[in-house]
């Protein structure tokens, strides 16, 4: 094989928009996550020993919305959902990285990459009892807009869950500066 017909190799790390051919591996992977939620959610599994993801389907049909597959090294790694929010920011729904990547930086490139190749307003919520997320959410707020480029609130969960707290924790931050260069960043 020439130059000119080798193959470019693969980044260990991709961030990609799920098709209809990798809407199943989404799937599957939405199950770890929903498992991994249940601690802070209080969610069971169906007596098929699944967790019900109603939603899931929107973010392949619903304008606006979107599932973006992570991939390391060709392997599925994770996945990120998002949707607008009523107020216009982008809002990441779930994010999840399989255990054998976490704390290999595998999410924050991840989500760094979806922050600063989308430039805007987002909104991103977790529970604080989740101490594991809050400490990721708001180590990549400070790296994508700096300590005082973003700011966090409590709003009631908008959802029943048995074991969900009585309020979700947002950070709401824009990225727009950022991307462009603007004071300093």
């Amino acid at each position: 094989m020439d130059a000119t017909t080798r193959a470019e190799p693969t980044p260990p790390l991709t961030l990609s928009p799920a098709t209809a051919r990798s809407r199943p591996v989404v799937e599957r992977l939405a199950q770890l996550y929903r498992h991994d939620m249940s601690e802070f959610l209080g969610h069971l599994p169906a007596e098929d020993g699944t967790f019900a993801f109603g939603p899931l389907p929107l973010f392949f049909s619903e304008p606006g919305r979107e599932a973006l597959l992570i991939r390391y090294e060709g392997a599925p790694a994770g996945f990120v959902l998002t949707r607008p929010t009523d107020e216009g920011a982008t809002s990441i729904s779930a994010f999840f990285v399989v255990r054998a990547l976490r704390r290999r930086r595998v999410g924050q490139w991840a989500a760094l990459e979806l922050l600063r190749s989308r430039p805007g307003r987002w909104a991103i919520a977790f529970q604080e009892s989740n101490r594991g997320a809050a400490r990721f959410w708001r180590g990549i707020a400070t790296e994508a807009v700096g300590a005082d480029g973003w700011r966090e609130e409590k709003r009631p969960v908008p959802r029943p869950a048995p074991a969900a707290p009585p309020e979700d924790h947002w950070i709401l931050l824009d990225t727009t500066e950022a991307a462009t260069g603007v004071n300093g960043a």
